[in-house]
């Protein structure tokens, strides 16, 4: 097999940045990692740098097309700011490249994000271009059900996720909220929302509930967003009672998941995702959060963040 040549856009650290792990597992599995796209001359020359330690030779360049015309390459992950992400999907489609996007894969002031997703996905499958959202959690599953045991699916059934996105305030929803709604699809399919509602105390801390109803059967959801700038973050999800919670040995960057007495060092679901991802370009497959995936959490995220806007209007802290 030809190595995959791969270029990203958004590979420094600033704030909250995953797109230098995102290289650091392309290269793991493969693929040649050749250039790094920035806003400025300086930033690309940080981000290349800082691939270095992966042992990733990384070119910075300013300009998307200089890129492509430059280093050729077959897939493009995109790890920008989400609200640039509608722009890089389209030259990358343009240019007839694959595309690993972070998620939430479309998310600024428009309010046809819903048809723009469509539009891309529709105009990537007519161009037999592989489209994946990096929402990684799902890839967490198999080692979930080791260690707690298989997620019984009942008729009335309960999921709750805790998480400590970065960015304090509304901005938490787009950052957190696809993960879960990536578990929710991966595991009970596609479902809908019904009876959302909102616990807040302003910028520090979220509660959202609602129930996820699929088939003919429903899951009451919490989803707990606790604002947390320092590392380790806080996170722990499980159905029915059987919550996991993670832990991180940032020396080595493992990462093991805890239920009662049990400690498990797990697989990173991000290299996972990345793995899945370069296996669907490979064989010419959907790849696990693709198309369907996508348009389905692009949907309920964007009633989540409505919701939200309501809830904000009344909300006792603005009074």
């Amino acid at each position: 097999m030809i190595p995959l040549n791969v270029s990203i856009i958004g590979a420094g650290r600033t704030r909250n940045g995953i797109g230098e792990y995102i290289g650091k597992y392309f290269h793991k599995c493969g693929a040649r990692v050749t250039s790094v796209l920035a806003t400025t001359e300086k930033t690309g020359l940080q981000a290349s740098s800082a691939l270095k330690k992966y042992g990733i030779e990384a070119h910075p360049h300013t300009t998307f097309e200089e890129m492509v015309r430059g280093e050729k390459p077959d897939a493009v992950v995109i790890a920008s700011p989400s609200s640039t992400h509608y722009e890089y999907l389209l030259k990358c489609l343009d240019s007839g490249l694959h595309i690993f996007c972070e998620k939430p894969f479309l998310w600024d002031d428009h309010t046809d994000i819903q048809k723009r997703a469509e539009d891309v996905l529709k105009k990537a499958r007519e161009k037999k271009i592989t489209i994946a959202m990096n929402s990684q959690w799902p890839f967490s599953i198999d080692d979930y059900e080791k260690i707690c045991g298989g997620i019984s699916i009942r008729e009335s059934n309960h999921f709750s996720i805790r998480m400590s996105p970065f960015s304090p305030g509304r901005v938490m929803i787009p950052e957190s909220v696809p993960h879960p709604l990536s578990i929710l699809y991966c595991r009970l399919g596609p479902g809908r929302m019904e009876g959302l509602n909102f616990e807040s105390d302003g910028e520090e801390e979220m509660g959202i509930r609602f129930t996820y109803l699929f088939g003919t059967r429903a899951c009451d959801v919490l989803i707990r967003l606790v604002h947390q700038e320092t590392q380790p973050r806080e996170f722990s999800y499980g159905f029915n009672d059987r919550v996991v919670s993670r832990s991180l040995d940032l020396n080595n960057y493992e990462i093991y998941f805890h239920y009662g007495n049990k400690k498990v060092k797990i697989a990173d679901p991000l290299e996972l995702s990345v793995k899945n991802f370069m296996e669907a370009v490979e064989k010419g497959t959907e790849p696990l959060i693709g198309a369907a995936h996508i348009l389905h959490n692009v949907s309920l995220l964007k009633a989540v963040d409505g919701g939200f806007g309501e809830f904000e209007k009344r909300a006792p802290w603005k009074s």
